[in-house]
């Protein structure tokens, strides 16, 4: 008999994956068993991650909100300015609220002093 050659899906699979654990470090980017596992748990984490980065950011701009807060001494809390954001129905999400306490100091306090009225 002769010998039959075996058919490419495979190895196109293990290509792929191969692809994707190239930049890994040692036995993580040429064993393929140890390939496979580093690529599932690589996007394990990178689901994870993209919540917690989320959150993060979050944190991070009310930190930067009410440390420009405090600064100008505005006799405002974080909550309270954010509340009457809502009431007042002003379209500025934490995002631009906290570039804004980065960039123009004076432009939050006249937001904060313009909600006070």
């Amino acid at each position: 008999m002769t010998r039959i050659r075996r058919g490419y899906i495979a190895r196109r699979r293990r290509t792929k994956i191969r692809l994707f654990a190239s930049t890994f470090r040692g036995a993580h980017s040429r064993l393929t068993r140890t390939t496979t596992q580093q690529k599932m748990r690589a996007l394990v984490s990178a689901h994870r991650d993209r919540g917690r980065q989320k959150r993060h950011f979050r944190r991070l701009w009310i930190t930067r909100i009410n440390a420009g807060i405090r600064e100008n001494k505005v006799s405002y809390i974080y909550s309270r300015l954010i509340h009457d954001l809502y009431k007042r129905q002003l379209l500025l999400n934490r995002k631009i609220l906290a570039q804004i306490a980065i960039s123009n100091r004076n432009c939050l306090y006249m937001i904060s002093n313009e909600i006070i009225k």
